[in-house]
């Protein structure tokens, strides 16, 4: 795996191995000893994935102690805007959001250590994205943040053309009822 950026401290985005000939592609977007090489290590707990149609947003979300996690996130599918948001509040980089693109296409692949939130913007139908964490999922543990308090441009406007006004997007009522950041008490 090569390390492609660090969009804020401790976030990594990689690109995994990749191997394609005329039959198509193969992709490792999991190696241990690789991941270690980077100064990841993640004991792999839960995989699931979500699939989205363009316009949805997911997030921001994570899980508070005692069962917080990391994540290591993908694209299978489709293409998204991926957003991470510094919730440690001793970093220099408490409360400072970071976005980048996950693609089928360009294969990356993100660590997201404990005390981010997560969530991503869907910019192609059908986009699927993989999720690996080191703690099982904690319904009284799981927590977000409301997607625009923090002060991100997640590049929506509305598509005079579109039959769907894209400057509202598609967002489940839990993800709207997360505090805003200003009202986030931050236990990491």
């Amino acid at each position: 795996m090569e390390l492609i950026s660090e969009p804020l401290p401790g976030v990594k985005v990689l690109r995994p191995f990749v191997f394609e000939d005329a039959r198509g592609n193969f992709v490792k977007p999991f190696h241990e000893d690789q991941l270690a090489a980077h100064d990841i290590a993640l004991t792999v707990r839960e995989e699931f994935f979500s699939t989205s149609a363009a316009g949805v947003l997911r997030g921001m979300h994570f899980q508070v102690p005692p069962h917080a996690h990391q994540k290591l996130v993908y694209c299978i599918t489709g293409r998204v805007l991926d957003v991470v948001l510094d919730l440690r509040k001793a970093s220099p980089t408490f409360g400072q959001a970071a976005g980048f693109e996950l693609s089928a296409a360009n294969r990356h692949v993100v660590h997201i250590p404990v005390g981010f939130a997560h969530g991503f913007l869907a910019q192609e139908d059908n986009s699927c994205l993989v999720y690996k964490t080191d703690a099982v999922h904690a319904p009284a543990c799981d927590a977000g943040i409301l997607w625009n308090s923090f002060g991100f441009d997640w590049f929506i406007h509305r598509d005079e053309g579109k039959e769907r006004d894209v400057s509202l997007p598609v967002i489940s009522p839990r993800d709207l009822g997360h505090p805003a950041f200003a009202e986030f008490e931050s236990p990491f």
